[in-house]
């Protein structure tokens, strides 16, 4: 069974006319340790998978399984509770809290169900060491730079240990370098965790470096090869 089952995924928002289908009918699986980029126009529908697969947003149609779990099936407390433990995000921009330290703010997660002590503490710091912030813990994101900023964006999406890492343009406001090391980290991660990871970017020479690489093409899905 996979761990991720996307089958027939519709996304269409309402206008004066006819419906806008944004997502139309994807499909696709996916198992631990699997990482895939997601690549395509803008406007394309590439933000709006990742919202619906992230339980940000509601599908107009069709079925997304995660751990053999319809989280659309849930309440909205029990899929809070779903979403944090097993999703992670790291967005374009880094979304950190300017009055908690890096280290406060890879643990909000744990702080969202209690549990910001113990396993989890020592977790956040273990994070923070892999992604070389070991001596940046305690500043706070004005102190940081961008590149440290987002590496603290994606220690955070990992606190929970998720089964599920969604990725939007998480380089896209850095410069080629910072840009090139935290793709690479964000891989190395992944593959040490063994998590799913999904990766919406526009820099397809990045995208060569994905296991599998999935392209949108009038709202479908198409996968490369």
């Amino acid at each position: 069974m996979a761990d991720l089952l996307v089958d027939k995924l519709t996304k269409s928002f309402p206008t004066p006319t006819d419906p806008l289908v944004v997502l139309h009918e994807v499909s696709f699986v996916a198992s631990n340790g699997e990482n895939i980029a997601v690549v395509g126009p803008s406007g394309s529908g590439k933000s709006t998978l990742l919202h619906v697969l992230g339980t940000l947003d509601q599908p107009t149609s069709g079925r997304v399984e995660l751990l053999g779990a319809d989280p659309f099936h849930l309440s909205e407390r029990e899929l809070a509770h779903f979403r944090n433990s097993h999703i992670g995000f790291v967005f374009q921009e880094h979304f950190l809290l300017p009055q908690l330290s890096a280290l406060e703010n890879v643990l909000i997660p744990a702080v969202a169900e209690s549990r910001a002590g113990g396993e989890l503490l020592e977790r956040a710091h273990e994070l923070l060491n892999d992604v070389g912030l070991s001596k940046r813990k305690q500043h706070r994101p004005a102190e940081l730079s961008g590149g440290e900023r987002q590496r603290v964006a994606v220690a955070r999406a990992l606190l929970m240990k998720p089964k599920l890492v969604l990725a939007d343009e998480p380089t896209g406001s850095l410069d080629r370098a910072n840009s090139e090391q935290i793709h690479r980290m964000l891989l190395n991660l992944q593959q040490r965790e063994q998590v799913i990871l999904i990766c919406v970017t526009h820099n397809e020479r990045l995208a060569e470096e994905f296991q599998r690489i999935m392209r949108f093409e009038d709202g479908k899905l198409v996968e490369n090869g």
